[in-house]
């Protein structure tokens, strides 16, 4: 516990069987609040503070398709995701169907706003999450476009901030901050990095975030929700087991409907029932998953944060001025060349394709790349092709730019000659330009241009019941049904 010993000897609640000289985990779960209707708020600032509907299947002034999200406003009329647009038009008719001269339309006050989805867009969001994500924590893992668990141990700690070293277990500090859930009782370092983390996001994607910090990733995850939206909950080692306590059953992590349903036949509706549970009768009705949910409401879950499955590419983005000059965009070119190149050999593969990604204002997305005879680690080749590819967009005003290299190769082979490059710039080039740029241009080699690639590859999931590492079937932790993983 970062040096210090429970009290009296005793082992705390939540603290686990680690040994107590090792530091507890500092794990933030990032739950991005109504993603979806966010993104669309971030285009579309006229609706601030409106019931934003998001509808996949959905056209505009038809009633097929199904809520992909509700924004909590629309909430507030009974709308929730996954439910049929028919239905959720009876809740909350749309605005433009609000005629003041028309005493039979609905109430202005009484409408929504509703759009079809715009999945190329929500990636180009995620996307900038993501790229502060991956500079806030190393170890990190993506459960969909709008969740992800950062394990920042080696960034922060649970020191109390200004005690010299105490943690947030050595005795009462500050009242928690407001807004704060659970039984915090000082002000932790890990919260300071985590309201970094958080405040990073909006500032830079420009959409809101919950946050749930804890030391391990089914307390975090459940953090995050408990003060939806905009929050940010920190539940220091030791105060996990309590904090879960009171909570009803589905809130504990992979308890979905079904077995929420099996529990209360077996009287247990919180969380501390299902700790306090006889663990051997929990087996008899839910298999090994039945333990195991009950240490989790305990506060025992000792998973790691690990990634799952090798990235398919690797990039840098940086945002600048859209005055930036010539110079400043090959300056700033060369030095996410640098980087992605740095990161390439840190992580020990090779790469096939070199591309830029070029955003024009407001978000017109821009890909160019170019492919090699095979793959290669060569830090110069990697600014060289970036810097040629840049060209293109010499006098085009751009607010981002990335250098991504892709086609990864993780295997101990030997790197490809560079004969025959020049025939493979060409057509590649070529490819690129007759595909033009916004949103999906590609080259010829089918590598270069969906806005999936400029993300780290897919992960998988938890394993959990609901099939989207939560609680609630076919959703996302805020209740966002799901259109495909953070790819």
């Amino acid at each position: 516990m970062n040096g210090g010993t429970p009290v009296s000897g005793e082992t705390l609640p939540g603290a686990g069987d680690e040994d107590a000289d090792a530091p507890d985990r500092v794990v933030c779960h990032v739950d991005m609040d109504c993603f979806y209707a966010s993104c669309e708020r971030l285009r579309h600032p006229d609706l601030a503070g409106e019931p934003v509907v998001v509808g996949m299947g959905y056209e505009s002034g038809e009633s097929i398709g199904a809520v992909a999200t509700a924004s909590y406003e629309a909430r507030e009329f009974g709308v929730d995701s996954a439910m049929p647009i028919s239905k959720a038009l009876e809740l909350l008719p749309r605005r433009v169907d609000a005629d003041p001269d028309d005493p039979d339309a609905p109430d202005p006050a009484e409408t929504g706003r509703y759009l079809p989805v715009d999945l190329d867009f929500y990636e180009e969001v995620a996307g900038e999450v993501k790229a502060v994500l991956r500079d806030c924590a190393d170890t990190r893992r993506e459960v969909s476009i709008d969740e992800a668990y950062l394990d920042v141990t080696d960034r922060t700690s649970w020191a109390v901030a200004g005690s010299g070293g105490g943690t947030a277990d050595d005795g009462p500090g500050d009242p928690p901050p407001s807004g704060a859930a659970g039984p915090a009782e000082a002000r932790t370092l890990a919260e300071g990095y985590a309201r970094h983390v958080k405040d990073r996001i909006e500032r830079e994607a420009g959409v809101p975030a919950s946050v749930g910090v804890a030391p391990n990733m089914s307390a975090a995850k459940v953090a995050s929700d408990a003060d939806k939206p905009d929050g940010l909950v920190v539940v220091p080692p030791g105060s996990v087991a309590e904090f879960l306590a009171p909570l009803p059953t589905a809130d504990v992590h992979g308890v979905g409907p079904v077995t929420e349903e099996t529990l209360a036949e077996l009287g247990i509706e919180t969380a501390g029932d299902l700790a306090a549970a006889d663990r051997d009768r929990l087996a008899e009705e839910l298999g090994e998953r039945g333990p195991e949910l009950s240490r989790r409401a305990a506060g025992d879950d000792d998973r790691e944060v690990t990634p799952t499955g090798l990235p398919k590419s690797l990039s840098r983005e940086s945002a600048l001025p859209t005055t930036a000059d010539e110079s400043t965009k090959r300056e700033t070119v060369s030095a996410l060349a640098a980087d992605v190149a740095r990161r390439a050999r840190d992580r020990g593969c090779l790469y096939q394709t070199i591309g830029i990604k070029a955003v024009e204002p407001p978000f017109d997305v821009n890909t160019r790349a170019r492919s090699l005879p095979g793959p290669v680690d060569d830090p110069d080749l990697v600014e060289e092709v970036a810097l040629d590819l840049l060209d293109e967009f010499d006098e085009t005003r751009v607010r981002k730019l990335g250098v991504r290299v892709s086609k990864l190769d993780f295997a101990e082979t030997d790197q490809a000659t560079l004969g025959g490059f020049d025939a493979a710039d060409a057509a590649d080039a070529d490819g690129d330009r007759a595909h033009g740029g916004n949103r999906e241009a590609r080259n010829e080699s089918g590598d270069g241009g969906k806005l999936t690639d400029w993300v780290d590859g897919p992960p998988d999931r938890d394993g959990d019941e609901s099939g989207s590492g939560g609680n609630r079937e076919h959703r996302t932790g805020d209740g966002q049904a799901s259109l495909g993983d953070w790819s």
